[in-house]
């Protein structure tokens, strides 16, 4: 699309919000309830796409992304009538006679775009949210997954008119036209640079945003953890996807003493959960391109790897990797991996821990397993994060219940459930003064008496 084929669908749908057409709850229980039927009539295209964009298996694509998806639709239908209604609120007795409210109310037009790792939750998602609080929604989907990104334009184009809800796919050329237009909000999930010049470009027209990016997330393993249960939901949400998870355990940091017997359940586990042969596993997905799949060999050191380390060019798959021995001056501890690379790192102590956490890059995930209830209150309690688990990993994204998003370098802002609708809506302070009586205190001239009345209410 052209700069000015955007501006014309930006200026549509910004005269079809002024209408008044989104404000009915009603009507977005409709919008949502047409976008749960196309994508439950869909899931075997959407499926296919997952499938020639990342390798992902049919079984990984809803529990990931379709399922994921349908969950929050349920939330918001269940919700709706109750997030959508304004609350009132006490009135000092100052404002006496009058009512007081908390009106929610859309922003507008709001823009969406999206990554390629996850790419239909991540755009159907905060769309779900955007439609649930009355806004219009231009969704610009990843270049690097294009099969998703025609699927999507093919489900919201057969549900939507453009002035409700416009797809605009394409690549840099098409972000940069976005960009220049004057949204009311702006929902952006990517990578920490990409999300900077958003903000950069929102600030231009004082847009509001939410970012949800990355970052180097922590896995803590302590002396007391369960050992065998922990590699195996380490090797669960490290390597789903390939690795090409936001939320993925980045790398280990465990006690010494327990860091061998870590490593020996840890390939026990991928061997149980991906093969003897992960390459040939057909349901382990790939790298989305040869540029990060490049970029993920430059970061596997030969003579750290403790387990796998073979990959195939053709089909674009790196085998679970476990790197042992490592530093925080090696090139993999570097940089956000967002592959199949495990390292794993030793600590001294907890307090240790606690400054290596906060000394770096606010994470948007940090994972500790631990038996120690001690342990995890200090751990959770004093470090800086967007979210996590204690003894698990990756699953507290997966309710409509939490608010999920990062802090600092991680991102701001949050969704899912009551945080998405509230991400997509400004709430209107209003009070309904009465005409019936007004107490003159608040007028000149201030005479002694209304002084002492000020006081008596103020304080």
């Amino acid at each position: 699309m052209t700069e000015q084929d955007i501006r014309a669908i930006v200026e549509k749908q910004r005269t079809r919000f002024y209408t008044g057409a989104t404000l009915d709850v009603e009507e977005r229980i409709k919008a949502l309830k047409t976008l749960r039927a196309a994508i439950a009539a869909h899931e075997g295209e959407i499926n296919a796409a997952l499938k020639a964009d990342l390798g992902k298996s049919a079984a990984e694509s809803y529990l990931c992304e379709v399922g994921m998806t349908l969950s929050e639709i349920t939330y918001m239908l269940k919700h709706i009538r109750a997030l959508a209604k304004e609350r009132t609120v006490r009135t000092p007795l100052a404002q006496f006679s009058a009512r007081s409210c908390r009106k929610p109310s859309p922003y507008g037009v709001t823009l969406i775009m999206s990554p390629w790792n996850y790419p239909f939750l991540l755009t159907m998602e905060p769309l779900v949210d955007a439609l649930s609080a009355g806004n219009t929604a231009v969704v610009k989907p990843s270049a690097y997954s294009p099969n998703t990104s025609a699927v999507i334009r093919k489900v919201l184009e057969r549900c939507f008119p453009p002035e409700y809800v416009a797809v605009v796919t394409g690549g840099r050329a098409e972000n940069t036209a976005l960009l220049e237009q004057k949204f009311d909000y702006i929902f952006f999930t990517g990578s920490q640079a990409v999300g900077k010049e958003v903000m950069r470009k929102a600030a231009e027209h004082l847009t509001p945003v939410t970012l949800e990016l990355g970052g180097k997330s922590p896995c803590i393993v302590e002396k007391s953890a369960n050992l065998k249960l922990a590699a195996k939901r380490i090797v669960f949400g490290k390597f789903l996807n390939c690795g090409q998870t936001c939320v993925a355990p980045d790398y280990i940091l465990c006690d010494p003493a327990v860091k061998d017997r870590l490593i020996a359940q840890i390939k026990v586990q991928i061997a149980k959960q991906f093969g003897i042969r992960p390459l040939e596993n057909m349901d382990y997905g790939r790298i989305v391109n040869e540029k990060h799949f490049r970029r993920l060999l430059g970061l596997i050191d030969p003579a750290k790897v403790a387990h796998g380390g073979s990959s195939n060019g053709e089909t674009l798959r790196i085998e679970p990797t476990v790197l042992d021995h490592v530093t925080w001056d090696d090139p993999v501890m570097g940089e956000e991996i967002f592959g199949p690379i495990l390292p794993v790192l030793t600590y001294d102590s907890i307090d240790e821990v606690i400054q290596t956490v906060n000394s770096r890059q606010h994470p948007l995930a940090l994972y500790l397993f631990t038996s120690d209830k001690g342990v995890a209150r200090k751990v959770m309690g004093r470090c800086g994060f967007g979210g996590g688990c204690v003894n698990d990993v990756v699953i507290h994204l997966a309710t409509s219940e939490m608010g999920f998003g990062g802090f600092g370098e991680s991102g701001m802002g949050s969704y899912h459930g009551r945080a998405g609708f509230d991400a997509f809506t400004h709430y209107k302070s209003i009070v309904d003064k009465k005409t019936w009586i007004d107490l003159p205190m608040r007028y000149q001239p201030y005479k002694k008496g209304k002084s002492r009345t000020v006081r008596f209410f103020l304080k």
